[in-house]
């Protein structure tokens, strides 16, 4: 099964991919992650994404697209894939048709109001890096692991997170539209445990 999985920042789009790519045996492809990958190992590709993000601009659209196909076409994608960070944009997506044909796209939905609090309540642990979240916390300010402080991600501030959700409206939310017209979106309700939302995605891509 190719699934494409879209959610704002926030929504668990990390967390519930993995389980996914577990449960379906399939890779599980983040944009980040072969980007990382490409640049590292300094391939053809990797380089002239690098000669942008070292001049601080985007990545445009035929690199990343690319960077994709390639990634697609390895042997462990012969009986499915989840993506995860792409398409982020339209033109990407039809960018991937003509690469691949999806079976379905998940979208995990959260209240923007939620997606904010979930986000700069966010905790990590400075020693371990063991995530935690203040409503969690009962005000604590250690790592109920190894007792190192607990620390707020500098992009996690209110201001920053306003900003990508705001991209993630007016790039990304498109999407949603896009693979409805074409009967491929399933939407769950991502305000839930971590659990109950992968129960609810999976009753959906089985059918």
């Amino acid at each position: 099964m190719n699934i494409v999985l879209l959610g704002a920042p926030g929504a668990g789009k990390g967390t519930q991919a993995v389980r996914l790519a577990e449960r379906y045996n399939i890779p599980h492809i983040s944009t980040g992650d072969i980007f990382r990958y490409n640049i590292k190992n300094e391939t053809p590709i990797g380089k002239v994404a690098k000669s942008y993000i070292d001049k601080g601009q985007l990545v445009p659209d035929e690199v990343t697209v690319q960077i994709v196909k390639e990634r697609l076409e390895q042997d462990d994608c012969k009986n499915g894939y989840l993506l995860d960070g792409f398409p982020r944009t339209v033109a990407q997506a039809q960018e991937l048709d003509k690469i691949s044909e999806v079976d379905a796209v998940a979208n995990i939905d959260v209240p923007f109001g939620k997606l904010m609090r979930r986000i700069t309540g966010r905790r990590l642990c400075a020693l371990c890096g063991s995530s935690y979240h203040i409503d969690g916390l009962k005000g604590k300010t250690t790592c109920q692991k190894c007792g190192g402080e607990l620390v707020q991600r500098a992009d996690d501030n209110e201001q920053t997170v306003k900003n990508r959700l705001d991209v993630y409206t007016a790039q990304t939310q498109p999407l949603i539209g896009y693979y409805e017209e074409k009967g491929k979106l399933v939407t769950v309700d991502g305000d839930g445990e971590i659990d109950a939302v992968f129960n609810l995605i999976i009753a959906r891509l089985d059918k």
